[in-house]
């Protein structure tokens, strides 16, 4: 009896499945786009993998998150699917957790301190709001570090608001 190899999809599973690549690792993904025109071209994702669920059966997925513009995007790609064009492992890094989905939250923190940062960089002498939030937060973060004020400073913030009373009753 002859053997017959029937090709059920035209992506390679024998490939797919023994691609070695974990969370944490830095891949780039070629995936299939349709123009308007009706053709396909090829968009590559690039970024950091998340997580990747249900090992290499047939439904088995990975989630891929970069920063773009600022802004986080993730994509949730099918292990299988016909429309990934390739799969580039460009880093490979050692995680010690399966899924890292605690780096969105890691991200945001650290997306805010560039903000701050380039709020200081404003130029002196215009008047910049976000400045002056930025810097009032600053001092009230180290106020709260320090432990609270300590009693010759709360007389001497007494004494300024006595002296501010003073100043508007006798305007």
């Amino acid at each position: 009896m002859a053997k017959t190899n029937i090709k059920f999809s035209p992506v390679n599973i024998d490939a797919r499945r023994k691609m070695d690549f974990h969370s944490g690792d830095t891949v780039k993904v070629w995936s299939k786009i349709k123009d308007e025109k009706g053709k396909f071209r090829l968009q590559a994702f690039e970024g950091t993998v998340l997580a990747r669920k249900h090992g290499t059966e047939a439904g088995a997925t990975f989630t891929v998150r970069r920063v773009a513009s600022g802004v986080g995007v993730e994509r949730i790609f099918p292990l299988f699917s016909p429309l990934i064009d390739k799969i580039e492992i460009t880093k490979k890094s050692r995680s010690r957790k399966s899924k890292l989905y605690y780096v969105r939250t890691k991200a945001v923190k650290d997306v805010r301190k560039k903000l701050r940062s380039t709020t200081y960089q404003a130029e002196e002498g215009e008047f910049n709001e976000e400045k002056v939030s930025a810097e009032a937060e600053s001092k009230n973060g180290e106020a709260e570090t320090k432990g609270g004020d300590s009693a010759e400073d709360k007389k001497e913030n007494t004494k300024d608001a006595g002296a501010e009373k003073k100043e508007k009753a006798e305007a």
